[in-house]
């Protein structure tokens, strides 16, 4: 039975069918990516996407879809599907789609006549490759299967034409062919299980369009170049295995490899598990080295994300030395980019004034995974290196205020999370005290206090202490807001923000906070009342009068409306954290009521993940990137939340 609720009789429902996406990516940087239909509807979408190391690991297009096709009494029946100009769709393959299940792996079941054909596909775990298995479930006569690939050799941020450049040609490999439409590209190799016939009939099929770049404001039509098809003949009972690789492989073992990848997979029948599957997703090795993808699918690893997903993404996980990789590899980009700058540096532009920050709440949350960690001699001396780089910031873009407070202002510069620009200026220009980085300033602060402590280093811990209370007295004196019980976003000199936001939760749900139990269970109300939605922390209360509830328009019409209302989920587990802390076990019912809606995200939008963000305004339609990592990471941290007070 599968755990994702679809809706099958709407499979043959274009608006129904074209929302949900379909996401598998291997642990060396490639993807594949469609509609549960299989239709393409961006250009981010591929059966093979890879990292190409010639263009210095970008990730490129280089099978852009399959179509299969049964031949029966000379008659063809193509399984495909495209969009041409207006709502032209052709061929017409889904109205052949009976059933789509992802428990382990992409399936789709077609029904033609008396013919029942399933497919799966699967990326190899360690190499570019895909598999595609096709079984013939049911058949009363003589049945032939085409093989009929898209090529698309391009970038995933572009898209490409009809031109003279293109090699077309192609070589004869083991049951298949191989070809390298441009230089610098590996060789694709298309090959199959069983003896084939290869038929050249070199097209471009001209005007293929994207709907999601359509209304996104892009480009959305490009040229696909077709070489030919493989045609072979199929029995009732027969499976045969399709690969697509950047290297030649040997076709009579694709049958038992596509098993051996199979049995690696998580089946996705919990929550959990289908999130488990997802977090898998966002590791990425390339040569020796390993990082964490921001998101899907345009995004590459992004410093804060990293800090901010690690703890969810390990809990639950076996592969303790790979996510220390990652966190020893955030460790040098923090030295690289912050404590290695001068202030001459900084006063030049600088953002993300809270990166550094975010250290010590990951080692706080990796701390309560591993128990044993020996936190001051692994993570001690960056601890400190940390924070002698904010002692020392007195005049420039980023300074330590004499109220011991960071103070961050750059004309025109987002310095924040909310980083949305538009026309050059930003949309959400915080400058001053931020209050969710006074916050993270306040819980470093008195975690270094407590490890000194431990450690009995007596003099660190009393310095420490002392500025610790510092920041207390004047964070309460700057941000608290008295008639309304929550504290003001930001402050820049006589002007305090008064707009109900997210970014205070992380000051009454981190270990150390500068708010009494009353004050943070006052904050968490306020949230909870006017921000809370079924799947996360939305951006700006409803009733500010700048508040947008549909992200939807151009790029500058959706960054307009990005940080000014829009739900973003990794904020959820903050909340449900400081909710816990107060309410203790008599929060969990609430607490596991919020995972509901995370529950339906499973079978919406990309299935088994969740997207970057959502409309304020129900439903609650998800937006932007198909799957982000702190957005899983804080999923799995609620579930782990509830576990722990169970």
């Amino acid at each position: 039975m599968t755990y994702l609720n679809l809706d099958k009789s709407k499979l043959v429902n274009l608006e129904y069918a074209l929302y949900r996406e379909v996401l598998r990516t291997n642990r060396a940087g490639s993807y594949s990516s469609t509609t549960i239909i299989g239709c393409n509807t961006r250009k981010y979408h591929g059966a093979l996407v890879c990292p190409i190391d010639h263009f210095n690991g970008g990730r490129f297009v280089l099978l852009s879809s399959l179509d299969i096709s049964l031949v029966q009494h000379q008659q063809v029946f193509n399984l495909g599907i495209h969009k041409y100009q207006g709502s032209h769709y052709e061929p017409k393959g889904h109205k052949y789609l009976t059933d789509f299940e992802m428990d382990v792996s992409p399936r789709r079941v077609y029904r033609v006549g008396g013919m029942v054909l399933s497919s799966e596909q699967m990326l190899v775990e360690t190499e570019e490759q895909l598999l595609i298995k096709v079984t013939l479930e049911e058949a009363h006569s003589p049945t032939k299967i085409r093989f009929k690939p898209f090529l698309a050799f391009r970038s995933i941020h572009e898209l490409t034409h009809q031109n003279m450049v293109a090699n077309t040609r192609y070589e004869t490999v083991d049951k298949g062919i191989k070809i390298q439409m441009y230089e610098g590209f590996p060789h694709l190799h298309l090959q199959v299980s069983n003896e084939n016939e290869f038929i050249a009939v070199p097209d471009w099929y001209r005007g293929i369009e994207y709907i999601k770049e359509q209304q996104r404001g892009y480009p959305y039509a490009e040229d696909l170049f077709v070489p030919g098809y493989f045609e072979l003949d199929i029995k009732k009972g027969d499976t045969i295995i399709f690969s697509a690789s950047t290297s030649e492989v040997k076709p009579n073992g694709l049958k038992a490899k596509f098993t051996r990848e199979s049995n690696k997979r998580i089946p996705r029948d919990t929550l959990l598990n289908n999130l488990l599957n997802s977090a898998q997703q966002f590791i990425q090795r390339r040569g020796d080295g390993v990082k964490l993808v921001a998101g899907y699918h345009w995004y590459n690893e992004r410093l804060r994300d990293t800090l901010v997903s690690l703890p969810g993404l390990m809990a639950y996980q076996e592969d303790k030395e790979t996510y220390m990789q990652i966190l020893d590899q955030a460790i040098e980009d923090i030295r690289r980019l912050y404590i290695a700058r001068t202030d001459s540096d900084l006063r030049s532009g600088i953002k993300d004034v809270d990166v550094p920050l975010w250290f010590f709440h990951t080692v706080q949350e990796i701390e309560k995974i591993y128990p044993d960690l020996d936190v001051c001699s692994r993570y001690g001396k960056v601890m400190v290196e940390i924070i002698q780089y904010i002692m020392r910031l007195s005049n420039g873009v980023i300074r330590l205020d004499d109220s011991g407070l960071i103070y961050a202002r750059q004309e025109g510069v987002p310095l924040t999370w909310m980083d949305a620009m538009v026309d050059g200026q930003p949309v959400n220009w915080r400058p001053g005290f931020t209050v969710e980085v006074n916050a993270l300033w306040y819980n470093a602060l008195a975690y270094y206090a407590d490890l000194c402590g431990k450690k009995k280093k007596h003099k660190e811990a009393d310095d420490a202490i002392g500025l610790l209370e510092k920041v207390k007295a004047s964070f309460l004196s700057l941000f608290w807001n008295t008639r309304g019980g929550y504290l003001y976003d930001y402050v820049d000199g006589d002007f305090r923000d008064d707009s109900i936001r997210p970014n205070q939760v992380l000051a009454a749900s981190l270990r150390y906070s500068p708010l009494d139990v009353e004050q943070q269970k006052m904050v968490l109300d306020v949230v909870k009342k006017e921000l809370l939605t079924s799947v996360g922390l939305r951006t700006l209360s409803p009733s500010s009068p700048q508040y947008k509830g549909v992200l939807e328009g151009n790029q500058s019409q959706r960054d307009i409306a990005l940080h000014q209302g829009s739900v973003f989920p990794w904020l959820a587990a903050f909340f449900a954290e400081g909710y816990l802390n107060i309410h203790k076990r008599g929060g969990i019912q609430f607490v596991k009521k919020m995972l509901e809606g995370f529950e339906e995200e499973m079978g919406d939008h990309c299935l088994s993940t969740i997207s970057e963000c959502f409309n304020g305004n129900p439903p609650h339609l998800g937006k932007g990137a198909v799957s982000m990592a702190w957005n899983v990471a804080a999923v799995i941290r609620i579930i782990k939340l509830i576990d722990k007070y169970n």
